[in-house]
């Protein structure tokens, strides 16, 4: 619990910048007007868009605040601070069931571009399932970029899990086979692969993805699936349409977004889910293995509003 408690103090210091972007502006919108009209809702409106928050999300949110404002017969404009969050949190949330490879045998691949804190980001996993308990392979398959190998095998010692690596410059996909045949035969409960993603080279993506999953689906078919796609949230909008090119030669199951803690687009959290219908399904808000943690809707719209936990 304690972790927990310094890490919502941590998202809520570091979605500040965030907070400022969206939050004090929506503040101005509730004390400056003083009844609910279209201007109200115009006004809410561009505030989230310009806060990163998306088109989708934020005309969804907006549709969901005026059928509570009516159905609830609310006349005060300040009484709709409550009603708009609870309708951002109702926008984001990822259900139980997102964390499923926890609880099965599985094969975890991480993609995503050189610079977002991928391989940071599969090495603070693998700490967190050990901590659970679990016994983590992990798969050296990002074979392109020379410190690749050596930064995982770094975060695989700290993290006391064992790794497979290839040489740089190998086939990814013989480093995802040599993986499996070593997860089975150490009875790992998940295998976790660190893979490159280029997406200015889509055709070499797609085939190479493709050849990796062809070995998972011959080798390990029993395995419980899961891709995750690693996202730096200071990209804002850019981050999204990466996950769109993504979601394009992949069949992603979740989003990593790291570097919250420096960024004044942490709303591009709440437009991934909606425009995409994939659920961000860890947060990175600094450096530590602990600044990895599960994405919770209420915990960060809370931290995004600085609303205190009753």
């Amino acid at each position: 619990m304690e972790e927990k408690k310094g890490f919502f103090k941590r998202l809520v210091a570091g979605l500040t910048k965030t907070r400022d972007n969206i939050v004090s502006g929506i503040d101005a919108i509730f004390s400056g007007f003083s009844s609910i009209d279209d201007d109200f809702y115009d006004e809410i409106e561009e505030i989230l868009v310009m806060g990163d928050i998306g088109i989708n999300a934020t005309t969804s949110i907006i549709s969901n605040l005026r059928a509570k404002v009516k159905e609830q017969n609310i006349k005060d404009p300040a009484e709709c601070k409550k009603l708009l969050i609870e309708s951002i949190k109702s926008e984001m949330n990822v259900g139980e069931t997102a964390y499923e490879f926890e609880n099965r045998k599985s094969v975890v691949l991480v993609i995503g571009v050189n610079g977002v804190g991928k391989t940071t980001s599969v090495g603070k996993l693998a700490g967190k399932l050990k901590d659970q308990g679990k016994k983590v392979v992990l798969a050296a398959a990002d074979t392109f970029r020379a410190a690749a190998g050596e930064q995982l095998t770094e975060w695989a010692n700290r993290a006391g899990v064992d790794i497979i690596g290839g040489q740089e410059g190998s086939d990814p996909a013989s480093v995802v086979y040599d993986a499996i045949a070593a997860a089975k035969a150490r009875h790992a409960d998940v295998l976790l692969c660190d893979t490159a993603g280029r997406l200015h080279n889509k055709k070499n993506l797609m085939s190479e993805l493709g050849k990796i999953n062809r070995i998972i689906d011959r080798e390990y078919p029993e395995a419980f699936r899961e891709t995750l796609v690693v996202l730096d949230g200071t990209t804002g909008q850019n981050a999204l349409s990466q996950a769109r090119e993504f979601k394009e030669v992949a069949d992603i199951t979740g989003i990593i977004l790291t570097k919250l803690d420096g960024t004044a687009k942490g709303g591009i959290a709440v437009a991934i889910h909606s425009e995409l219908g994939i659920p961000v399904k860890y947060i990175g808000v600094g450096e530590t293995i602990d600044d990895l943690q599960k994405f919770n809707a209420d915990e960060f719209v809370n931290a995004l509003f600085d609303v205190k936990e009753a």
